[in-house]
């Protein structure tokens, strides 16, 4: 499945001059990381965003976010946000800056 690279270029420009933030292709789609560990990335037309699994029950009040489930096996403290809820370019920055904050408290890989 081919990832939406427009909302890539919109990830891209929220994670601007933003240290240790690297990109790899996967999961079919991209993946943003910060000193190793992924913060977020693009899947098809949503975003996928990393939580703190403590706190990731909140986001999912969001109506456009679920649990980031590709093999019947949900992964903790992921979810991924469906394009309505990454419509506006704060949408995105709000969603990206989350997972940024959570993955730069990560110890570096």
């Amino acid at each position: 499945m081919p990832f939406d690279r427009r909302l890539a270029d919109r990830v891209r420009i929220a994670l601007h001059g933003r240290n240790g933030v690297t990109e790899k292709q996967m999961f079919g789609g991209i993946g943003f990381l910060v000193n190793g560990n992924m913060c977020c990335g693009v899947h098809g037309g949503e975003l996928m965003v990393r939580l703190d699994p403590a706190k990731a029950g909140e986001a999912l009040r969001d109506p456009h976010a679920r649990v980031f489930d590709l093999t019947g096996r949900p992964m903790r403290g992921w979810v991924l946000v469906a394009s309505e809820g990454v419509a506006a370019d704060e949408q995105v920055a709000t969603w990206v800056d989350r997972g940024f904050t959570y993955a730069s408290r990560l110890p570096p890989k």
